[in-house]
């Protein structure tokens, strides 16, 4: 080892298998999240009560109300409310499945092409906390989806507080470590500040704002196509790195 140069031990450098089917699998976990805009369409489609559903000062939750009714202060009657909360169940199990398959190494090069992975604590610190915040707002949104908003329980509050704050912070993170790597970068890292700015106007203001539904959108809807950026971007460089394995062989 010449001098001036630093010393890196063998276990250091690490390049994962970015072309194998778990990763790829992973990528498409996280880009199954959009699906959750169909359902929600559809759901409201088949909104029945009183007055028209409306997107700006309907909660989400109100659609996945198991009963027609008062629900404090508010006519709630969704029929097609298990749609909507299997569609959240879904939309979690993607985000715990990609934490899961992904892992921190690969989040670490997933963003750049051809670069191996030097694992130093605070990239493995970094990485290990975007899958550990993806996994727990993935949990929160499972919560969401099992336990209705009329079940009378405080765990749907709890799994929607999961899901809002833990997700802003994934996307942060992640936004933050790609930024120098790839453009959707700057849209994931939008994602987060706008999700997390929304969760903090509706604490300080307890949702009492004329458009509550708005509000709550832009603490939702952020995550789910940040997430989805990110499983795009990893998912591409699944495929690139496949392609140039069959063009190797060829």
């Amino acid at each position: 080892m010449t001098a001036g140069t630093t010393e890196v031990s063998a276990e250091a450098l690490y390049y994962p298998d970015i072309a194998s089917t778990q990763f790829y699998v992973g990528a498409l976990a996280k880009l199954s999240v959009l699906q959750y805009f169909v359902a929600e369409s559809a759901v409201i489609g088949a909104w029945a009560g009183a007055e028209p559903y409306s997107r700006r000062t309907g909660y989400i939750s109100d659609l996945g109300a198991s009963a027609c009714g008062d629900f404090s202060g508010r006519d709630v009657c969704s029929p097609a409310h298990l749609l909507m909360n299997v569609s959240f169940v879904v939309q979690g199990l993607g985000m715990v499945i990609g934490a899961l398959l992904l892992g921190s190494a690969l989040l670490a090069c997933a963003a750049r092409r051809g670069v191996p992975s030097v694992r130093g604590r605070m990239t493995g610190r970094i990485t290990g906390t975007a899958r550990l915040l993806t996994g727990i707002a993935g949990a929160g949104t499972v919560i969401v989806g099992l336990v209705p908003e009329d079940a009378g329980s405080a765990w749907h509050v709890a799994g929607a507080l999961m899901y809002f704050a833990a997700g802003a912070v994934a996307l942060l993170v992640l936004g933050g470590l790609w930024l120098r790597q790839t453009a959707l970068a700057w849209i994931i890292l939008a994602c987060g500040a706008v999700s997390l700015t929304a969760l903090i106007a509706g604490g300080l203001t307890g949702m009492h704002v004329p458009e509550p539904g708005t509000l709550e959108r832009f603490m939702g809807y952020p995550i789910t196509v940040g997430v989805a950026a990110a499983g795009l971007v990893i998912a591409q460089r699944v495929q690139h790195e496949r392609a140039l394995r069959r063009h190797a062989r060829s």
